[in-house]
């Protein structure tokens, strides 16, 4: 027999709602689907006016789990790099819901484009401002979320910054902020390297829905 989760958290109901990153809507079948299809980076499927994880099976079936959007919810990523002459640096941040360390980013606020999202969301979880740095934006992407569910996922346009300059010694300051307890340059010359370091120098992990993607993109 096979079982159908339902799980939304409490936060999404309270806190979301009233921070605004949650759809007060608790019924998907109020939502006008067709207009968000038609701007969807992944297409995914509608059943019966309740959206459908395109991409992978959560457990959880019906719901919002941890996130507060019902369907795809569209983020950037800020994945800067940097060398030295002990190496390939990477940026990454401690997120302060304990689920690891990840690239900056966040959510694409409504009229604003995913590069612009991730300039943003680098410049407010981190401190370091690169308007006018050379960057590439890959194509969007799902992310295998822990906060997700069969209803509400995520979906990541990345957006590359590869600073040129060889550092001899020190690379540019960044601090933790906005939603991120601390901000790090990790020693990433390969995947394996990044997962390497984090276990031995801050006892950490790659936040999982960027595993994939961090090793794709670092080889």
């Amino acid at each position: 027999m096979t079982m159908h989760v339902t799980f939304t958290h409490p936060d999404v109901f309270n806190k979301g709602v009233q921070e605004g990153w949650a759809d007060p809507r608790t019924d998907p079948t109020q939502i006008d689907w067709a207009s968000r299809l038609a701007t969807a980076a992944i297409p995914f499927p509608v059943i019966d006016g309740r959206p459908v994880n395109p991409c992978e099976s959560t457990g959880i079936r019906y719901g919002r789990n941890e996130l507060g959007h019902w369907g795809e919810q569209l983020a950037a990523d800020a994945i800067v790099t940097a060398n030295t002459t002990s190496g390939r640096w990477l940026l990454l941040v401690e997120r302060s819901d304990g689920h690891g360390w990840a690239v900056p980013g966040g959510y694409v606020e409504p009229g604003e484009g995913p590069e612009a999202a991730g300039v943003r969301e680098l410049a407010e979880e981190t401190g370091l401002v690169l308007d006018g740095v050379a960057r590439q934006v890959l194509p969007a992407r799902y992310v295998p979320d822990p906060r997700a569910s069969d209803e509400a996922w995520m979906v990541t346009v990345p957006v590359t910054f590869k600073l040129s300059a060889l550092f001899a010694v020190d690379l540019p300051a960044v601090v933790g902020a906005d939603d991120a307890k601390r901000a790090r340059w990790v020693r990433a010359n390969s995947y394996a390297d990044l997962v390497n370091q984090l276990k031995t120098s801050y006892d950490g992990q790659v936040f999982r829905a960027h595993r994939l993607m961090l090793s794709d993109l670092l080889g």
